[in-house]
């Protein structure tokens, strides 16, 4: 079921036969370094993460990470949305890009549709971002959606920092940066 759509991708929600792209894109060493091991080896664990990840997030809060797929091709290139995460309360958005994906400008209209469906079709007035300290290229999509840099947090065991930024949907359109030309959203309800 497609959530959102842009001029060149398609949001849409994960499902158990999306196996292969998750376990690709969990096993990519760039995955692994800037957002940490998932556990999934094969794709009996890839079918688990969508399962008890994004799908137990759509089903209950409505949202959570959705597949991104080229419209030209229907290739899947990525996963980007928004997560409701136990371990505090604010709804973050999160996105990653396999090889293919990146370098292209995705990664930024695939969060620009994310951030507006958590506005408009979530009434959402605060959204959150955690990335590596080092993840520059992330930093830099979060900057130009407009979020903001908060602070500091240590969220791992080996007490590394992240990167925590926030968006706040009360700022006025012209206070803040963002992609030109608004994705139109699908499915509004």
């Amino acid at each position: 079921m497609s959530v959102a759509e842009t001029a060149r991708l398609r949001l849409r929600r994960l499902q158990s036969e999306d196996a292969p792209f998750i376990l690709e894109l969990l096993t990519d060493a760039a995955f692994l370094a800037n957002i940490g091991d998932r556990g999934v080896r094969d794709l009996a664990s890839a079918k688990r993460y969508i399962a008890e990840g994004p799908g137990a997030s759509y089903a209950r809060h409505g949202f959570g990470l959705f597949a991104v797929d080229q419209k030209a091709n229907a290739r899947t290139i990525g996963l980007c949305g928004l997560l409701h995460r136990d371990s505090h309360p604010d709804v973050e958005i999160g996105f990653a890009m396999l090889p293919r994906g990146r370098g292209q400008g995705f990664t930024l209209e695939a969060s620009a549709a994310a951030l507006r469906l958590g506005i408009e079709v979530f009434a959402l007035k605060r959204i959150v971002a955690i990335t590596a300290g080092d993840n520059a290229g992330s930093i830099r999509i979060l900057e130009l959606l407009g979020f903001r840099f908060d602070r500091l947090v240590h969220l791992t065991a080996d007490g590394g920092e992240s990167r925590f930024f926030v968006f706040d949907a009360a700022d006025t359109p012209g206070e803040r940066a963002g992609p030109p030309g608004p994705p139109a959203l699908l499915n509004r309800a």
